[in-house]
């Protein structure tokens, strides 16, 4: 049900862009953003993008999206998204139990929207911690959460 994403592939990267766009324009709403930066990313800069894209499908369907960046013993959840057609089955918690297993790393950080409670629920039932908070320049206030992985 989980598989890599060749995000080069300019057919897979519009898969992974409308993915993106149908789940964060909820985000969006959710947290009161008129601006939303992840809705300006556009097919290109996916296809371009040197992170790491991972799917996971239902019937044969692009249900679920992550993104993440590998540095030495260090991953960054980039993206993590869910297409609201698949909302409430579990996916989420699904494609972050991969991302916390499936690589030799030490630390797993991720950023969200301080107004995006059930992100911060998902992270938190996993063991992520807060450990900043700040106002960017769009004006979305944010927070960064990490957890420590012992293997």
């Amino acid at each position: 049900m989980i598989r890599q994403l060749d995000n080069s592939d300019v057919l897979v990267a519009e898969k992974i862009f409308q993915t993106f766009q149908n789940s964060y324009k909820i985000e969006a709403m959710l947290i009161g953003a008129s601006y939303f930066p992840p809705l300006s990313r556009t097919v290109e800069g996916i296809s371009s993008a040197t992170s790491h894209f991972y799917g996971y499908f239902e019937n044969q369907n692009l249900a679920a999206v992550i993104e993440l960046v590998i540095v030495k013993k260090t991953l960054e959840i980039d993206s993590l998204t869910v297409d609201p057609n698949y909302f409430r089955k579990g996916i989420a918690g699904k494609l972050l139990r991969f991302a916390l297993s499936e690589f030799n790393v030490e630390k797993v950080f991720v950023e969200t929207a301080t107004a995006n409670t059930p992100a911060i629920a998902l992270y938190q039932k996993y063991g992520f911690v807060e450990y900043k908070r700040w106002l960017p320049a769009h004006g979305i206030e944010k927070l960064a959460l990490v957890i420590n992985i012992f293997n």
